[in-house]
């Protein structure tokens, strides 16, 4: 078994991913020590579901910050505090700068094959509703390194599914959500394979 890795999660919203990667690390064994949960928000579900777990939880308000860099830090400087090799954004609805000591330790799930319906404006259930409103037969998920761009680093893995005729964006959004829920564990053990 590879050693955990120390990780910490960024989130804006309900923890349903900070939640799948708990249940995988207390039942499938996944390689992976939470140690530090960062909110964008501080009335998400997401930190409710970090503290039930005894994570450690911080709210880092980008509003809160007079720049970027600014801002950077603020959300950086505590997984250096908390010895967090690797950041997880979860759901993480904000662009952060991606410090130089964290290049290549930040990854990204994102709800379509990248380079598809991804960039500035293009999360949640807006990707779904482009991906069937452009009659897509494919959709899936990507695991991505983050970079300054957004959803623009390197791909670590991807997951597909089809998108039926008259698929709904809920509909579809299901559907890429339980692929999700199997890419990014499998990515994280591909990553613990790798040290």
């Amino acid at each position: 078994m590879p050693q955990p890795i120390r990780t910490a999660v960024f989130l804006s919203g309900g923890g349903r991913t900070l939640q799948n990667l708990i249940t995988h690390r207390d039942r499938e064994g996944l390689p992976i020590e939470i140690c530090l949960v960062i909110s964008s928000s501080a009335k998400v579900r997401g930190l409710d579901i970090a503290r039930e777990t005894a994570i450690p939880t911080r709210v880092v308000r980008m509003s809160e910050h007079p720049s970027a860099e600014a801002y950077r830090e603020a959300m950086f400087a505590p997984c250096r505090e908390a010895g967090a090799e690797l950041v997880i954004m979860a759901g993480f609805l904000k662009h952060v700068l991606i410090p130089d000591d964290f290049r290549g330790r930040v990854i990204n799930i994102h709800p379509s094959l990248i380079p598809a319906f991804a960039g500035p404006g293009m999360y949640g259930h807006r990707v779904h509703e482009a991906a069937i409103e452009r009659g897509v037969q494919f959709s899936g998920c990507t695991v991505h390194y983050v970079d300054n761009e957004y959803d623009h680093g390197p791909i670590l893995l991807q997951r597909v599914c089809e998108v039926p005729e008259g698929c709904t964006p809920d509909q579809l959004a299901a559907r890429v959500f339980e692929l999700e829920t199997e890419a990014l564990p499998a990515a994280i053990r591909r990553l613990a394979e790798r040290r």
